[in-house]
């Protein structure tokens, strides 16, 4: 099946490339039993990927049960999860199956599976390994064939670091990725999800749906989202039932949008009490926005360059270029195309763009002593916080004599 009748099946709004990937890995892998690891921020809409997974497997026609784990109590998780016998503990009057056998033969989610208890992740990881689990209060050994795919909006490698999850477990979930974008950064999907919601509020209530001019379309795709697609449906929901006007202006619309100025300047901290450690918090962002604008920047002028030079000397693209010039020009860039012209420009040997003592060169090294540093010398922890592959840290690390 591929990605558009996927989207039809499960009634998924959206064109951009992040989202058309997440699909498609989730296609290809419905057909193995491989653990998945869903990540991303909460509210971009995680939960729908195990439900494509499932319905695509040859597990669809076993049960399917989908698990908060933080809103099961630590001292009862292990309960639900593996079930119990009867008096194992106070209020255990009968035995009771946990959902791992339940779900035998079919497929389990764990949502939020970076807030379970330590203790617990150990007879996770123990179902993963050898498919084997104990009730509470036996000691009989049961077997169970369950698929297991697990989604989080932590980031798992600094609670590894932390001590707060498992390093073996999370190599065993995260047997394949899946990495779900934030509502801001898909583009004209805001737009397309937003006249979806008006018109679902419009026909649960009756009444004629709103719509947006100019100067609300273009306010809608500034706004950062930081509660993601549940926010906007929520938002969408507000205006639909309080608004009295149904053509809603920039006006109304940032009356439904809480911190509108202050999410568009992410790097400032709105306080009357600042001491020395906000400012060194405040800087250590600002490096990190300069170090991803210089690499994001590096890229561009890359893939203009290629594409540029493809044109004057009328050579084939490779692969890869046609993945990268693909990339540029799909629909959820649309405002790269029309905010900025491209024309030909030849890379810059020397990629400093600031001056007067904020060079970026010397900000990136800053930022990756600090990262090193914080993570006692572990490249890959660090490599991750920064956002870059491990070969380019070491790179780096040589670079500036960082070793």
């Amino acid at each position: 099946m591929n990605v558009q009748n996927i989207k039809l099946r499960f009634g998924i709004i959206g064109n951009s490339y992040k989202l058309n990937q997440g699909i498609n890995i989730a296609s290809q892998v419905a057909a193995t039993d491989l653990s998945v690891l869903i990540t991303g921020e909460s509210g971009t809409g995680k939960e729908i990927f195990p439900q494509i997974i499932h319905q695509l497997s040859s597990r669809k026609h076993g049960n399917y049960i989908a698990v908060n784990c933080g809103a099961i109590p630590d001292g009862t998780i292990d309960s639900e999860l593996f079930g119990h016998e009867k008096g194992s503990f106070t209020g255990a009057h009968d035995s009771r199956k946990g959902y791992f056998e339940v779900a035998n033969n079919g497929t389990i989610f764990l949502d939020e599976v970076a807030e379970l208890p330590l203790s617990t992740q150990v007879r996770l990881l123990r179902v993963l390994e050898t498919g084997e689990f104990l009730k509470v209060g036996s000691s009989k050994s049961l077997k169970t064939n369950v698929r297991v795919i697990a989604a989080t909006n932590v980031d798992l490698l600094a609670a590894i670091a932390n001590g707060k999850f498992r390093e073996d477990l999370y190599y065993r979930l995260n047997t394949v990725p899946i990495v779900m974008p934030p509502l801001r950064s898909r583009g004209e999907d805001i737009l397309l999800l937003f006249k979806k919601f008006a018109a679902d509020f419009s026909d649960k209530y009756k009444m004629p749906p709103i719509k947006l001019n100019e100067d609300a379309i273009e306010m809608l795709l500034k706004y950062r989202w930081p509660g993601n697609v549940r926010q906007l449906k929520n938002v969408t929901e507000q205006i639909s039932i309080i608004a009295e006007e149904r053509d809603i202006n920039a006006e109304i619309l940032k009356e439904y949008l809480p911190n509108y100025d202050i999410a568009k300047l992410p790097a400032i901290f709105n306080n009357e009490f600042l001491d020395n450690k906000t400012f060194a918090t405040e800087r250590e962002i600002l490096y990190k926005i300069l170090f991803d604008m210089k690499n994001e920047i590096t890229e561009l002028k890359k893939t203009v360059n290629i594409i540029m030079n493809a044109q004057e000397t009328n050579i084939k693209y490779s692969k890869s270029q046609e993945n990268l010039i693909e990339n540029l020009y799909s629909s959820e860039n649309e405002y790269l195309k029309k905010d900025f012209k491209i024309e030909p420009v030849k890379l810059l040997e020397n990629e400093e763009i600031l001056d007067d003592g904020l060079s970026l060169t010397n900000n990136e090294k800053e930022l990756i002593k600090k990262s090193l540093s914080k993570y006692d010398g572990k490249r890959k922890l660090a490599a991750q916080e920064l956002g870059i592959s491990e070969r380019t840290l070491y790179r780096k690390i040589k670079e500036y004599g960082l070793e």
